[in-house]
């Protein structure tokens, strides 16, 4: 049975749930070496087997950094980083900003992951073989 858990950004006007297969005592967090999610203090949560839906009142701002291939969702108020996704051809897949789960001190400590030593490729390969089914409602 999958563990639901919810999180938000700051000012709430982005909230999720995220569906996970096990309990978040189970997870490690991967916290990107990469300038754009270290000046934002971030690090990711993701399991294939699991589901993310992003709830927002206003469109997310959306943009992209370094390969330019993930797109990167932040709330337009509070300008929090919400998630990485990439819009595969099966469906969006992604990971959370795990610092935004409520509980998130249950995780095990971040891991530190180097994404740009990755060609485009290997990217792709590793999100699709590590990222969640997202929706954005």
């Amino acid at each position: 049975m999958k563990q639901t858990y919810t999180g938000s950004c700051p000012c709430r006007n982005v909230h999720f749930s995220l569906l996970l297969p096990l309990t978040l005592e189970s997870y490690q967090a991967r916290k990107c070496d990469c300038d754009f999610c270290m000046q934002r203090n971030v690090s990711y949560l993701s399991d294939p087997d699991g589901q993310l839906n992003i709830y927002s009142s206003t469109p997310l701002a959306k943009n992209r950094q370094g390969s330019e291939q993930a797109v990167f969702l932040s709330c337009t108020h509070c300008q929090t980083l919400i998630a990485a996704t990439y819009p595969f051809p099966a469906g969006l897949k992604g990971a959370i900003n795990s610092t935004l789960i409520t509980g998130q001190e249950q995780l095990k400590p971040a891991v530190d992951v180097s994404p740009k030593q990755l060609n485009s490729e290997e990217k792709l390969s590793r999100w699709r073989a590590v990222w969640l089914a997202v929706t954005i409602n």
